[in-house]
């Protein structure tokens, strides 16, 4: 059976969409075919490490929650867009980026409800064998949908007060909604912490699996989005840590 994984923070700016990417991009290498959907509709931006422009998407997962189009009518294989070759897919389902469906999202919302029946549509409409949900940061309906559905939910936090004391909320209403795997990863970790003694001590914080300890990348600050890091820097230290956090999901 497919597996729904949702990526979350509390905050923005971890690296939530960065992690979603590299992941899809790892498990397709490994033979899977992957969904990976944007469910951050107000401030949209995966299709950017996939190399989607937006001139090219014509239907978008507002589309679908608007009775526009059936939910896979919005996904758009990117698998030549990775920048190597895989034995996989990876199906990306973008939200739009067009001012007015936006605005119109702020104003009058969506049925929420609709998503929920979305996330199982497209599992089975592309046989896929996992979709990867990248969330909106923080918590709303959408988002508590989201992480009630998923077979499992990463958490990214970075090494911040305010990350930390939002994490424990999320990891609380997770446990609540009896998410069956719950893994935390502590993402732009500074060289200068010890990320062993970081990991110990966040798993003691919220007795929960922390995957791993990402460090702080000039590599990735460089590459700005225009690509997915582990299929353009393969060899480096941080592509080897994203593709262990890929083998703890297989």
């Amino acid at each position: 059976m497919a597996k729904i994984i949702s990526i979350h923070s509390f905050r923005g700016g971890t690296g939530k969409s960065n992690t979603t990417a590299n992941l899809a991009a790892y498990l397709a290498s490994k033979g899977q075919r992957v969904g990976v959907i944007d469910t951050d509709i107000q401030s949209p931006g995966l299709h950017v490490l996939f190399a989607l422009d937006p001139s090219e998407v014509d239907k978008a997962l507002n589309d679908f929650l608007w009775g526009r189009c059936s939910i896979e009518q919005a996904a758009y294989d990117v698998t030549s867009r990775l920048g190597a070759a895989v034995d996989g897919k990876v199906f990306l389902i973008p939200s739009s980026l067009r001012t007015g469906e936006i605005t119109r999202v702020l104003r009058d919302g969506y049925d929420v409800s609709l998503l929920h029946d979305g996330l199982r549509g497209l599992v089975e409409e592309l046989a896929l064998d996992t979709l990867l949900v990248d969330t909106h940061p923080g918590l709303n309906e959408e988002t508590l949908l989201s992480i009630a559905v998923s077979d499992a939910l990463i958490v990214i936090l970075r090494p911040d007060q305010q990350d930390y004391q939002g994490t424990s909320v999320t990891v609380e209403v997770a446990r609540s909604l009896e998410v069956p795997r719950i893994l935390l990863v502590v993402n732009k970790t500074p060289a200068s912490f010890d990320h062993d003694d970081v990991r110990r001590r966040v798993a003691e914080a919220y007795d929960c699996e922390v995957a791993t300890v990402l460090p702080h990348s000039e590599e990735l600050m460089t590459l700005a989005s225009a690509g997915v890091f582990i299929m353009r820097h393969p060899g480096l230290p941080l592509a080897a840590l994203y593709r262990q956090l890929g083998d703890q999901l297989l």
